[in-house]
């Protein structure tokens, strides 16, 4: 499960990453508004966890950010302003929790699960396009009724392309979701997953189809 961090404090954005992947989460890191703002343009993230105090912006024009869009990702605010006045602004902006420096790892872990399992977290649990309809949380498509499991890194390639479905979703967007901002995967694994993907809508019979839009990436829509 992938978080988005935001912390401009470069040794304790270290140790965050480096214990929440102890936990078993995949963090992605970076330290400025601007960043925020670009990595959440491209990359989809269970969670985010903000600092408010950063260098070129408030935090809170993150918050406004995600929430005037429309997005419901779970948001943790992890910063040093601990007054009430701070916190009541923070949660009416649309945090969801807010916890302050200094603060437990134990309690932070505790606080993102707990985030993570609210239904919100799913940032929309089914999406649907024509006859297909897929679960977000179980990883499954729905054809006429009939179930299909799906692999864990198809399922992240199929919710890219039918968040925007109808539109063409760059390979760089994909090669985000399936590796983040920072870690370098196999050149071909897009294609390799995509591949197995219009295997598994051919075979279900679904009628939408994964067309591949040459040095730019993918589009799925309805078969006509």
């Amino acid at each position: 499960m992938r978080l988005l961090l935001v912390e401009d404090n470069a040794r304790l954005s270290h140790l965050i990453v480096a214990g929440l992947a102890k936990e078993g989460f995949a963090v992605d890191a970076v330290a400025t508004v601007s960043d925020t703002l670009s990595a959440l343009s491209t990359t989809h993230f269970a969670l985010v966890i903000l600092d408010l105090g950063l260098p070129d912006g408030d935090g809170l024009a993150v918050i406004q950010h995600l929430r005037s869009s429309g997005s419901t990702t779970p948001l943790l605010v992890l910063t040093a302003r601990q007054s009430t006045e701070d916190k009541v602004k923070g949660l009416q902006q649309g945090a969801d929790d807010y916890l302050g420096k200094p603060f437990a790892f134990d309690e932070l872990v505790a606080r993102i699960r707990a985030l993570l399992r609210r239904p919100s977290a799913y940032l929309g649990g089914q999406l649907k396009l024509g006859d297909l309809a897929f679960d977000t949380a179980g990883k499954e498509i729905t054809v006429q009724g009939v179930k299909h499991q799906i692999s864990a890194r198809e399922a992240i390639i199929l919710e890219a392309l039918l968040r925007r479905s109808n539109h063409v979703v760059p390979k760089t967007i994909l090669e985000d979701q399936l590796y983040g901002l920072s870690s370098e995967g196999s050149t071909n694994a897009v294609e390799v997953y995509v591949h197995r993907l219009r295997k598994q809508l051919e075979q279900s019979g679904a009628q939408v189809a994964i067309h591949t839009i040459r040095g730019i990436g993918y589009l799925i829509r309805e078969v006509p």
